[in-house]
């Protein structure tokens, strides 16, 4: 098989931590790899402004650059792997490839949750296929779950612990009891955590990869600008104890539920029940939980990052590509799942629209009549209390914490509700706020 099969060229762009991956994991399994794809799979050049490195990493075994854009318009060239990163240079690069006829395959999560829109509009006019599995969660297979595996299903929402760096801080945080800062030091140490955490403290990257997911899950355009994200950089230990007290786990989640009204793309530290699978992921890995509406909840588990996991989608999407050479365009998989002329433009909920369930922590002073004050406020914004503790003040405390779960409610309803709260003069300071969902 394949031996007379003319090899498909790779040039390789980037070759850091996930284009070393590649080009090893490549070398490993090549016969493995010729014999699923039909014709052997060869990084024929590579560019990287590091040429020393690049030379250690290939050893000498293809042609090496330092200038990318000569691998974009290399005739030898049949598909460009993009892993430099970053929204500048990388687009150009995309766009050039494709320009030039070639397939491009890439992990730049922010590139297509940002640019997506554009760039898989030039693919389409030029009949070329982006590829883009290793830009969500390493090396689970998500994207061609949500593509392929559940095409049959109407989506009805995601939720994924899609960013390592914060599920590991906030694992220290729970196993250690470790403040945020404590925790990020320490992740920083390990090399979990980059040296500027706040693309992943922030909930910047698990809503780029949400973004992208939303948009497969429901043939929306892509529409990272109006997604709502909210880090965990203030999120408080106590909370994660009082959760716990109550049977939930907190995570980040990115999550996007497809509603009456509109899609919900959001970010924001989470409750969810301990006794769900995906509350148990700890340390630096992913998990995704998808719903469909025949298939019901799927979970996907694995490491959302690292050489070899990325490379190893990476390599599949070449896999993929070299199938599909020799097939029309309009008999490929389409890029975000649904035909391009069936995409649409559905609208994004802003965050009070939403509708979800709550945990609100309060400061009170410790006497008689102030838990009916509070809850006859959340009558007044009809929400209704599902669970709560009054922590017993301490010997000579004159106050105490109320924790409340309430009923789902609309988020502008909590709004209103807190914002009478924190006027009551039996409250101290402000209403901590975090939101809850079952996952069902």
């Amino acid at each position: 098989m394949g031996r007379e099969m003319k090899p498909i060229n790779v040039g390789l762009l980037g070759v850091g931590t996930v284009g070393g991956g590649t080009f090893k994991v490549l070398e490993r399994n090549a016969d493995e790899i010729a014999r699923r794809a039909g014709r052997p799979i060869r990084i024929d050049v590579v560019a990287d402004t590091n040429l020393d490195l690049a030379k250690k990493v290939t050893g000498g075994a293809c042609r090496l650059t330092g200038d990318a854009f000569a691998v974009t318009c290399d005739p030898d060239v049949d598909i460009v792997v993009e892993l430099i990163g970053g929204t500048g240079v990388a687009k150009n690069l995309a766009l050039d490839a494709i320009a030039n006829g070639k397939h491009v395959v890439t992990a730049n999560k922010a590139l297509l949750a940002r640019h997506g829109n554009e760039i898989f509009a030039a693919a389409q006019r030029r009949g070329v296929t982006v590829a883009f599995e290793a830009a969500v969660c390493g090396g689970i297979p998500i994207i061609k779950a949500l593509r392929e595996g559940l095409t049959a299903n109407r989506i009805e929402w995601i939720a994924g612990i899609i960013n390592g760096t914060t599920n590991h801080i906030l694992s220290e945080m729970y196993g250690k009891g470790l403040s945020f800062d404590a925790a990020l030091s320490e992740a920083q140490r390990l090399g979990y955590a980059e040296a500027d955490p706040t693309f992943d403290v922030e909930g910047i990257d698990a809503a780029h990869k949400a973004t992208i997911m939303s948009a497969i899950a429901f043939g929306n355009s892509m529409r990272f600008d109006e997604a709502y994200i909210e880090g965990i950089r203030r999120l408080d230990p106590v909370d994660i104890r009082y959760a716990e007290k109550l049977g939930y786990r907190i995570k980040l989640l990115g999550i996007t539920r497809r509603t009456p009204q509109g899609v919900e793309l959001r970010v924001h530290p989470t409750l969810i029940p301990a006794k769900r699978l995906i509350a148990n992921v700890e340390g630096a890995m992913n998990a995704v939980l998808v719903k469909g509406d025949a298939v019901g909840a799927t979970l996907y588990y694995g490491k959302g990052a690292g050489a070899e996991p990325t490379a190893s989608a990476v390599i599949a999407d070449l896999v993929d590509v070299a199938r599909m050479l020799t097939a029309d365009p309009e008999h490929r998989v389409p890029h975000l799942a649904f035909q391009p002329d069936a995409i649409v433009d559905l609208p994004i909920l802003p965050i009070a629209e939403i509708v979800t369930s709550y945990y609100l922590r309060m400061r009170v002073e410790d006497r008689p009549g102030v838990l009916a004050d509070i809850t006859r406020i959340l009558a007044d914004h009809q929400i209704s209390i599902d669970a709560m503790i009054q922590r017993e003040p301490e010997e000579n405390e004159a106050q105490t914490d109320i924790i409340m779960l309430t009923h789902q409610t609309r988020e502008k309803n909590i709004d209103g509700a807190i914002g009478r709260i924190e006027k009551l003069p039996v409250v101290t300071g402000d209403v901590t706020r975090l939101r809850l969902e079952e996952l069902l």
